[in-house]
Formats: C-alpha cells, sequence, structure tokens
C-alpha cells in the first residue's frame, strides 16, 4: 500500500543501518516505526534475513494487531512494540536488539546509573532492567508497558538484549549506539572495582526535565493533530 511505503521503507533503511554496525545480526531484533496520526505501525517480518527483504516484506498493522499490508508474519515481538507506542504518544521508533554488551549487563542485571551527560540527556536518569519473560508473551508486552511509562528511551530486558526508544527513527538508531557506548563503559569500570563516578543529581535531574519537556511537546503536537 502506497500510504504506508515511506515508513516501511524506512524500516528496512535503518535495519540494515543497525545490521552493518553489527547490532542486529542473522534474523535477531526488530524495527518498527510509527505511522504518525494513526495507531498503526510498521515492523520487520518474523525470521528473516534483513538483507533479503524489500519495503514491500514489511508488515504494517494497527495497534490492536489487525494486518494492513504484507503477507510475511510480523516479528513475534510486536505486542510489545505495539504497547509502547500506547503506553509513549512522544515515541516515534522502537528497537529492539541483542547488542553485546548491552546484552552483557543483561546477564547480570546490572541498570547503568547516570554515567554521561548526554546518557541522561537522551536516555533518560539510568538504564533500567525490565524483568524477564519469555519472548513473544503477554508476561513481557506487560513488563515492558509498565516499564516505560517513566519516560526513559532505553531500557535492558533480563536475560534478553536491548530495547531503545526515540521520536523519530535517527534519534532511536542513536539511542542504540549512546547505550552500548555506556554499557561498555560501565562493564570496564566494573572490572576495575573502583567506585564510580556519577553524574550529580540536580543536574541528572536538569537533563532529564529538559528531555520530558521535548516528549511532552511531541505529545501536544499529536493531540493537536487527531483533535
Amino acid at each position: 500500500m502506497t500510504h504506508y511505503q515511506s515508513i516501511r521503507q524506512q524500516v528496512i533503511d535503518y535495519s540494515r543501518k543497525l545490521a552493518d554496525d553489527g547490532y542486529l545480526k542473522g534474523t535477531g531484533g526488530n524495527v518498527s516505526i510509527r505511522m504518525s496520526g494513526e495507531n498503526v505501525l510498521a515492523i520487520t517480518p518474523s525470521n528473516q534475513d534483513y538483507y533479503q527483504i524489500s519495503a514491500d516484506h514489511i508488515c504494517v498493522y494497527s495497534f490492536d494487531g489487525t494486518p494492513i499490508a504484507g503477507t510475511l508474519k510480523p516479528s513475534i515481538e510486536m505486542g510489545f512494540h505495539s504497547a509502547v507506542y500506547q503506553a509513549r504518544p512522544d515515541v516515534g521508533c522502537v528497537i529492539h536488539t541483542h547488542q553485546d554488551f548491552a546484552s552483557a549487563l543483561a546477564l547480570i542485571a546490572k541498570p547503568i546509573p547516570a554515567l554521561f551527560d548526554e546518557q541522561v540527556r537522551f536516555l533518560g536518569r539510568s538504564v533500567e532492567i525490565i524483568p524477564y519473560a519469555p519472548s513473544g508473551t503477554g508476561m513481557l508486552v506487560r513488563q515492558v508497558r509498565r516499564c516505560v511509562q517513566n519516560h526513559h528511551n532505553a531500557y535492558i530486558l533480563r536475560n534478553h538484549g536491548a530495547l531503545c526508544l526515540g521520536p523519530t527513527p535517527e534519534r532511536a538508531y542513536h539511542n542504540v549506539l549512546l547505550l552500548e557506548k555506556a554499557a561498555l563503559s560501565y562493564l570496564l569500570a566494573l572490572y576495575t572495582e573502583e567506585k564510580i563516578g556519577k553524574i550529580p543529581l540536580p543536574i541528572r535531574e536538569i537533563a532529564f526535565a529538559k528531555l520530558r519537556r521535548e516528549q511532552k511537546k511531541i505529545e501536544q503536537q499529536l493531540a493537536a493533530q487527531k483533535g
């Protein structure tokens, strides 16, 4: 359907960009983009090589699970993608990866504290752990829906991988990179067994307040479009 072709192509483009950079490997992970002004998302299909599919293979679904376009089966994690969009009107793109260093922290259930200015500015006060639930289950959907309501933009899925959000695909992509930088730095710092410095609380709150203002502005713009 030509109405959705632009975001379907964006899903392909960013999936391949993430694969080129090593954040998506094989058929693992998934990427979705919200159709602006609609309760609709375009998402990567299940168990498909990112280099072997085209925009026409990208699945388009309504948030309630009604198929709109695409003949392939959507990602098994479409449920939590839909849950994020419904809980967070400011989010325009959701990326789930199994990136190396964030996944290492997923195995030891270590949330990332506020280490860097840019981390707090774009990802939130910290990178929290979303409790374990089996892939593709309603339990995981509920865990994700609950956790993303703190308005952060990056999370670690216990024994699974990473979840990054953004108002645009470009911002979500950069949040993936920023999360991996923070995860690697934190793992190396933990290895030293020295005290780890953190961003002071007042600075952390100022940076997060700026992020929230931007999110609220997006929410207001979307509400005006629908109104």
